[in-house]
């Protein structure tokens, strides 16, 4: 069975230890991966800023969270659109589509620390295979970083994971729930899972939940005001 953490990680819960140089960082990631999304979205349909089904778009704060700070060595699994946009945010790791080759990359990388980040759709067709994956991270003990999106604009739905069927003795899955607007809070998780993973501990899975309509963008910036940093000031 697997053992899931019900309520939401905040980014105001605990003492944190984040630099004003990372926070200024992460915003500066989403900014630059909202731009790019938000060209992509008005180039293929005309219509200006929605996302559509596989776009980054509304999902900034997930990906910035949990990218920002992998290394050459790691991989980043996403079938999301445009490519361009999560390149932007870290371009170190090798980028590919398709679970197959995120669990070839993670029996590749066990021992030598490094870590395969996937990117995971909430839509059904996607479930099976998915599910499949993560029951294999499991069973072999593969150091995957599972980030499971919901869709931009919706109110989070109960998930359950009971079809993960674990056949490693004494073992379970982790599952975080995580605001997904909270790019600070997706960031924190992601920094202690892929430790977790780098030390051999198995497959983490981080549960994104948009549980309230807002501009994560926005809501960064506000952030970073209030704390009296200038969200313009460059990051690098």
């Amino acid at each position: 069975m697997t053992t899931s953490i019900a309520e939401f990680v905040s980014a105001d819960r605990g003492f944190s230890l984040i630099s004003n140089r990372k926070l200024l960082a992460l915003y500066s990631a989403m900014a630059e991966c909202r731009r790019i999304a938000e060209g992509s979205v008005a180039i293929s349909n005309g219509r200006g800023r929605r996302a559509t089904a596989g776009s980054i778009l509304g999902h900034e704060a997930a990906l910035v969270g949990a990218a920002i700070d992998l290394l050459p060595s790691d991989t980043i699994i996403s079938a999301l659109r445009p490519e361009a946009a999560l390149k932007a945010v870290n371009p170190a790791p090798s980028f590919t589509s398709g679970l197959v080759r995120a669990t070839r990359a993670a029996l590749a990388g066990k021992g030598d620390r490094s870590v395969s980040l996937v990117f995971l759709g909430s839509t059904r067709t996607a479930q099976s295979s998915w599910i499949r994956a993560l029951t294999l991270a499991v069973e072999q003990n593969l150091p995957i970083l599972f980030v499971l999106l919901g869709p931009p604009g919706a109110l989070a739905t109960p998930r359950t994971f009971d079809a993960i069927q674990v056949k490693r003795r004494g073992y379970s899955l982790p599952v975080i729930a995580v605001d997904g607007n909270d790019v600070v809070a997706v960031y924190r998780v992601a920094s202690e899972s892929l430790a977790h993973a780098r030390k051999g501990h198995g497959p983490t899975l981080i549960d994104c939940r948009l549980s309230i309509p807002a501009d994560a963008l926005q809501n960064m910036r506000n952030d970073l005001v209030d704390k009296g940093l200038d969200p313009e000031e460059l990051a690098g």
